[in-house]
């Protein structure tokens, strides 16, 4: 290559196979690409076999445990959150902030934004937590009783870490030091219009509110923005939906005109944030059986949670910009 030649140099090392890795040409300012593969992608195909194989172990010698509330920690770890690794970083390349607000250890209540038609945003936003939390804690659902009523999902759900949405399942694991997470607006918000896109919906009667007060655990706003975007609802055939027993039954650019592969997410650029605690220890556990207090304390968490979408979206670059 002559001195003043702009073309690509390829470097080849020995011990060093086909992954690029992108450098500067010093001489020539020309980009330098050198094939590598790190060594701890080999160890991560290998921690992978190793925990499939003990994960097969242990289902045929019985050697696994399960909590109360039916969590198989086992069966999550290495069977329910790999697949939604693809999702997650590859399909809505979710970016997280904020994830120094969620305890290293010990109980607290995340409260988040829902949307979607489908609550595809509930399960990224645990494996957010999962992914991103040092200690790679596991955020306990409470779902509908529809999730539950629902023939297999209903068990994975259960198998999961999710529970019913109710008080007492609720503060019992807030007592136990679980993170829990709870999404208000329900089917009124993850099955909203486009129009009404990220904008809150009611938060009912605060119930999450006057949980976290009786448990005396920190309240952690949760805003997730692209969501929203990934099923345009337009319409909804509400006979359908009745005859289905669904609470609604979408219509959107897509679905149900190209049927199955309408139904395929659209691949928005996701931002899930955690933002600062709300504290629940100034107020006392008595502070739950006064219904202004937990109004209050709600409408604190919703109006947080609303100006963070607000902040978020003034910041995004479009709805599938990286």
């Amino acid at each position: 290559m002559t001195s003043g030649s702009s073309a690509q140099v390829i470097q080849l090392h020995p011990g060093r196979s086909a992954e690029p890795h992108h450098d500067v040409d010093t001489e020539h300012d020309a980009p330098v690409v050198a094939f590598r593969k790190p060594a701890e992608e080999a160890a991560e195909g290998h921690d992978t076999l190793t925990r499939l194989l003990t994960f097969l172990r242990n289902r045929l010698t019985g050697d696994y445990t399960v909590d109360e509330f039916g969590f198989d920690r086992e069966l999550t770890d290495t069977v329910v959150l790999p697949p939604l690794r693809l999702l997650y970083e590859k399909w809505f390349r979710v970016s997280t902030h904020g994830v120094e607000n969620l305890p290293l250890d010990g109980g607290a209540l995340l409260v988040g934004n829902h949307s979607g038609v489908l609550p595809i945003d509930s399960i990224m936003t645990a494996f957010a937590v999962h992914e991103e939390h040092p200690r790679h804690r596991h955020l306990r659902m409470l779902g509908a009783d529809l999730v539950f009523k629902t023939p297999l999902l209903g068990t994975l759900a259960r198998k999961s870490g999710q529970t019913l949405a109710c008080n007492p399942d609720a503060e019992r694991l807030l007592r136990a030091g679980e993170l829990v997470g709870v999404w208000p607006e329900g089917f009124k918000g993850v099955g909203k219009p486009f129009s009404a896109r990220y904008k809150l919906q009611r938060f009912g009667r605060g119930g999450f509110a006057s949980a976290a007060l009786r448990a005396q655990v920190p309240i952690i706003p949760v805003s997730v923005v692209g969501a929203e975007e990934i099923y345009p609802k337009i319409g909804d055939i509400k006979p359908l939906a009745r005859l289905l027993g669904l609470p609604y039954f979408p219509v959107t650019p897509f679905f149900p005109l190209f049927g199955p592969l309408g139904a395929i997410p659209l691949p928005t650029k996701w931002h899930i944030e955690f933002g600062e605690p709300v504290r629940t220890d100034t107020f006392g556990p008595e502070a739950s059986d006064d219904p202004m207090q937990v109004f209050n304390l709600n409408d604190q968490v919703r109006e947080a949670i609303q100006q963070m979408l607000y902040r978020r979206l003034s910041q995004r670059r479009g709805v599938f910009k990286d």
